[in-house]
C-alpha cells in the first residue's frame, strides 16, 4: 500500500512582537532624549587626542567664532535668572518677566547688555538670524568679565570651557584667558574634537 504523502506547509514567522520591540524602543528614545539646543554661532573647533570629557552641568562656556565675536553661555535655569538680575542691577537695565523667561532658555549669547533686551524681545525663530556683534572684551568696558564673576558667585562649583573656532584669531582668544586670569581663573577646559590617536608601530 502506498504511503500518505504529507502535504508541506511553508514555515511562518510572527513578526508581531518583534513590531511591538521596534516601535516600543522608537517610542523610549523619543521619550528619554534631549533636543540639542541651537547654538548661537556654530564654530569649527581645533582636533586633539584627549579623552577627557567636559561634565553635562555646572559649566560655563565661551564660544570665539572665527570672526572674533565672543560668546557667552550658562546652564541652569534658575542660575541663568538670577544672573541676568545681578547683571541688569550693576549694568543699570531692566528686563520683564517675559525677557527673564527667554534669556533662561537660550544657551548662549554675543550682544553687549545694553542690547540684550532687544535681542530677548525677538521672536525666537527670528532670533537665529540677529547678528549678534559678541561681547565686549575690552579693558575699558569688558563685559565677558563680569559675566564670569557674576555667575562664579552665584555657582562656586562651576567650571569654564573655552570653544574657539579653529580660524580664531590668537589676539582674541589671549584676552578671553587674560580676563579670566584677571578675576583668578587659573583652570579651564579647551572644547575640541576628537581626533585619531596615533598608533606607535
Amino acid at each position: 500500500m502506498p504511503k500518505a504523502k504529507v502535504k508541506r506547509t511553508k514555515p511562518s514567522i510572527d513578526m508581531t512582537p518583534m513590531v511591538d520591540l521596534a516601535f516600543l524602543l522608537v517610542t523610549f528614545f523619543m521619550l528619554t532624549a534631549t533636543p540639542t539646543p541651537d547654538e548661537a554661532v556654530i564654530v569649527d573647533t581645533p582636533s586633539s587626542v584627549s579623552e577627557i570629557k567636559l561634565r553635562d552641568a555646572d559649566v560655563i562656556t565661551i564660544t570665539v567664532s572665527n570672526d572674533n565675536r565672543v560668546f557667552f553661555g550658562v546652564d541652569g535655569k534658575h542660575t541663568k535668572e538670577t544672573l541676568l538680575d545681578r547683571m541688569a542691577q550693576k549694568y543699570g537695565v531692566t528686563f520683564n518677566e517675559e525677557q527673564r523667561q527667554t534669556f533662561a532658555l537660550i544657551p548662549s549669547f554675543g550682544v553687549p547688555i545694553n542690547q540684550l533686551g532687544s535681542f530677548l524681545s525677538v521672536p525666537g525663530p527670528e532670533r537665529k538670524d540677529v547678528n549678534q556683534p559678541g561681547i565686549p572684551i575690552d579693558s575699558v568696558n569688558n563685559q565677558l568679565s563680569d559675566w564670569v564673576w557674576e555667575t562664579r558667585k552665584l555657582n562656586p562649583s562651576v567650571i569654564i570651557a573655552i570653544k574657539g573656532d579653529v580660524d580664531v584669531s590668537y589676539e582674541t582668544v589671549d584676552k578671553v584667558i587674560s580676563t579670566l586670569e584677571a578675576r583668578k581663573v587659573n583652570t579651564f577646559n579647551l572644547i575640541t574634537d576628537m581626533e585619531t590617536r596615533p598608533t606607535i608601530n
